[in-house]
């Protein structure tokens, strides 16, 4: 019983932040680019401030405007924040692409536009087809974990091929919170949302899929470390 109420777990506030207990690892995290702006992969941000010091309770800002981010300050009762979840907290529908040794599922409802599931050449869905070579399979299986929403996930059959992660929350620069490593996440009413061990949280506050980011960020030219 002890280890269960030490689970890392996110509870939504209603209208208010994102409520963070269990002590996961709080860091910032960054798209390291090709030289034509395609993202290739995520580094761990390298400054003084890259690792946040560990707390039993963390409240992460969810309205955008925090003077004090990526920690609440409670700018959201001045604003009277509309922070209405609008997402399913059902599975939502995934589509499967099956290829050789590797299939991908989709769930488009979890997109949050990170881009890493194509290249100004191909796709990973176009690549299924080419899986036969281990080379592809191998680029496809890197685009697939490197997909930070979940949008993308293994095929049925092919789940081993999912990271373990710590369980951990990164603050993603100018866009979303990335929570790896199967967190539970809540409504302050306690109903559940599917466990992922992957997902994108909003922090800018203007997602339509609340409390997934759904890249309304990029429009909105929301800016956070």
């Amino acid at each position: 019983m002890a280890e269960e109420a030490k689970a890392p777990r996110i509870v939504i506030q209603e209208n208010g932040p994102y409520e963070v207990t269990g002590e996961p690892v709080l860091t910032k995290r960054a798209q390291s680019e090709s030289i034509h702006g395609e993202p290739l992969d995520w580094d761990l941000v390298a400054s003084e401030d890259a690792d946040y010091k560990r707390r039993k309770r963390y409240l992460l800002c969810r309205c955008g405007q925090s003077n004090a981010k990526p920690y609440c300050d409670g700018t959201h009762e001045k604003i009277d924040f509309d922070g209405t979840l609008t997402a399913s907290r059902e599975p939502g529908p995934r589509n499967l692409t099956e290829g050789v040794g590797i299939s991908v599922n989709d769930d488009p409802t979890l997109c949050e536009q990170a881009g890493f599931c194509g290249t100004r050449y191909t796709n990973v869905w176009a690549m299924m087809e080419k899986t036969s070579d281990p080379e592809v399979r191998e680029r496809a299986r890197r685009m697939i974990v490197n997909c930070p929403s979940g949008k993308l996930a293994f095929g049925p059959g092919y789940e081993h091929m999912e990271p373990e992660y710590e369980p951990s929350v990164a603050t993603v620069k100018d866009g979303p919170l990335w929570v790896r490593g199967g967190i539970e996440m809540e409504t302050a009413d306690g109903q559940a949302y599917e466990r992922l061990n992957r997902m994108t949280l909003c922090r800018c506050g203007r997602s339509d899929n609340k409390p997934y980011c759904d890249g309304a960020h990029k429009n909105a030219g929301f800016q956070a470390d």
